[in-house]
């Protein structure tokens, strides 16, 4: 029995008409003005364009704009141990009980004459 190898993706450029492999994953963030092109992400994001090799190093961005080129061939397979141990302190902090200050009511002037439900009626004599 032969076992095939997994494949690595099964997304294609987003770019019309090309059926290539994506092999990065293209952002936007559009309050810097910049355009980050880095490893194909995990999962397919909506506001994310997956691009081929091709289409990938052809990348240009509108003028004024920024482009950053984060390295494509460094991706691991797998959360990284920073990752593991990230996930970690944020599962010990939420499971972590809250601890409450005691809230002190404020002195009101006067005394309570009447109350309905929420309500109070206070007199100052």
């Amino acid at each position: 029995m032969t076992t095939s190898p997994a494949p690595q993706s099964l997304r294609t450029c987003s770019r019309t008409a090309c059926a290539r492999r994506a092999v990065a994953t293209l952002t936007y963030v559009y309050a810097d003005s910049t355009a980050v092109l880095g490893p194909l992400a995990t999962y397919a994001e909506p506001h994310a364009y997956d691009l081929c090799d091709v289409h990938s190093e052809r990348l240009s961005a509108p003028r004024g704009w920024e482009v950053v080129r984060l390295a494509l061939g460094t991706q691991q397979q797998g959360p990284s141990n920073d990752d593991l141990l990230a996930l970690a302190d944020a599962v010990r902090e939420a499971a972590r009980p809250m601890r409450r200050e005691p809230v002190e009511q404020p002195r009101e002037p006067g005394r309570e004459v009447a109350r309905k439900g929420h309500l109070r009626m206070l007199t100052t004599d």
